[in-house]
């Protein structure tokens, strides 16, 4: 497949879908990186940029496989968010394999090809490699406010975000479908998303850099001794952050359609505190009000997009040490014997729980024993229990 796909304009400074890629010594990680997956967030590749020239100037030694993609190649040149559709929310298994299937041949839909390049490179980039895999994913957003990670609510995801002094956002994988964060982390690779701040800060590619080297480092791809400046970037990091909750879950999503005419009212900041019934946006129905009191996430102050806002709240520690406890205890598996829960035919990963018989099974409670929401339709609530909970698996050959 062409490199470019047809009609993209042509941009010197971003050449074409592998930006950067850096062999090192055999034993290490493979670290991949994606980068505007979103094309209006160009802040991942200027970071990405500064943090593999200095590697190459200052020759600092690197163990594994090194590589930084960028996401929605056509829509970065021409400066949007997608061009027909979001890229990042069409990576589930069953739109991937149907996508591989038909090589995208004639689709009228520019990320369609932009997807199958993204495929054949994760393939190329897996040639060969060795784990652990992790997967960091670079955003900004349209909103000012303080940085955060987000991440699918493994422990090994958790041990690895534990590194950075910033807030971890859980959840939100829950309120989307088809991430490719989500998509990469069923497929085995440790996985991390960064919102650094605001679309055009300079901030945003400073805290991305921050996070950059600091995860290479907790990755085992450099040495922790040669981060340039450690304490300066996690002071960077802590400063950016300050007064904000080291856990975050997300609770609601506000869903939106371009015809809903959706005006987010101005001045609101990731984090900013909410009480229930606050005008937060107007739309063709009228007024848009928090459902409940929490504190209000990536309201969108942009042209594209199907997400208004969503709504989260602080996670007590104590949640954290039980989950733990339970997960590797590895007690979830004995849930389909108690009354109103059973696997789903075929599939023992996922569970069906009628709640008029298992008003006790609670999607809080699920959380706890390591499930997460698929879906949840009047009595029935679908959850799925992740493959890699506890750790990665050692060979990885395909995405």
């Amino acid at each position: 497949m062409s490199e470019e796909a047809p009609d993209c304009p042509a941009d010197p400074a971003v050449p074409g879908r592998l930006l950067h890629r850096i062999e090192g010594r055999p034993g290490g990680p493979t670290v991949i990186l994606t980068a505007a997956i979103h094309g209006n967030e160009p802040a991942g590749l200027t970071a990405a940029a500064r943090v593999f020239a200095r590697l190459r100037e200052e020759r600092l030694p690197v163990a594994g496989r090194l590589a930084v993609l960028v996401g929605n190649l056509c829509a970065l040149r021409s400066g949007l968010r997608f061009l027909d559709e979001d890229l990042n929310r069409r990576w589930t298994p069953e739109r991937v394999a149907a996508l591989r299937e038909s090589a995208a041949e004639g689709s009228p839909v520019a990320e369609d090809r932009e997807q199958l390049e993204l495929l054949d490179k994760f393939d190329e980039l897996l040639e060969g490699s060795a784990g652990p895999y992790v997967f960091l994913d670079l955003h900004t957003s349209s909103a000012e406010g303080p940085p955060f990670l987000t991440v699918g609510d493994t422990l090994s995801n958790r041990r690895f975000a534990r590194g950075f002094s910033l807030p971890l956002i859980l959840g939100l994988e829950e309120q989307v479908d088809g991430a490719l964060l989500e998509y990469l982390n069923n497929a085995g690779f440790v996985t991390v998303g960064i919102e650094a701040g605001q679309h055009q800060s300079d901030a945003s590619v400073e805290r991305i850099e921050a996070v950059l080297w600091l995860a290479l480092a907790r990755a085992g791809a450099i040495r922790q001794g040669d981060i340039p400046g450690e304490a300066r970037l996690r002071g960077l990091l802590r400063e950016a952050s300050r007064g904000i909750p080291p856990v975050i879950e997300v609770r609601r999503r506000h869903a939106i359609r371009e015809q809903d005419e959706f005006r987010m009212e101005p001045g609101f900041r990731n984090f900013q505190r909410v009480r229930a019934g606050q005008l937060l946006a107007t739309d063709r129905g009228g007024e848009v009000k928090a459902p409940e009191s929490g504190r209000v996430l990536l309201p969108l102050y942009q042209g594209k997009g199907n997400d208004g806002f969503f709504l989260a709240r602080r996670v007590p520690p104590l949640w954290l040490v039980v989950s733990s406890l339970l997960r590797r205890a590895r007690i979830g598996a004995l849930l389909h014997l108690l009354p109103g829960v059973r696997r789903e035919p075929g599939r023992p990963e996922l569970l069906r729980v009628d709640t008029r018989m298992a008003r006790w099974c609670t999607l809080g409670l699920c959380h706890l024993f390591g499930y997460r929401k698929l879906r949840h339709s009047g009595d029935l609530l679908l959850v799925a229990r992740r493959r890699y909970e506890l750790h990665p698996p050692r060979i990885l050959r395909s995405v």
